[in-house]
């Protein structure tokens, strides 16, 4: 599925929320840590542990809850959110 080019607000949302559910979180704090020498790049090795996992998906549903209630209870501070995290998100493709 392609994105229709009305779709532009969208896509900058959807990109934004996941840079700041998502990507500006712990996930962060695991990406920065060294490239496992025994496992870097061999399919079926988990790289994240349990409690790291929890941590971040639990990170990302409170975060984008946030968002969401900030969209409809404070539209202009959402937007403001939204701007700041497409400011990350320039160079990234768009949803498919």
């Amino acid at each position: 599925m392609t994105p229709k080019s009305d779709q532009s607000d969208l896509i900058r949302e959807a990109k934004a929320i996941v840079v700041l559910a998502f990507r500006n979180g712990p996930i962060e704090d695991v990406h920065a840590g060294k490239t496992c020498p025994a496992c870097n790049g061999k399919v079926g090795y988990s790289r994240i542990s349990d409690d790291e996992i929890k941590l971040i998906m639990k990170n990302a549903v409170n975060r984008v809850y946030w968002l969401l209630r900030l969209k409809a209870d404070d539209p202009v501070s959402y937007e403001r959110q939204i701007a700041h995290g497409e400011r990350c998100t320039l160079s990234w493709d768009d949803p498919e």
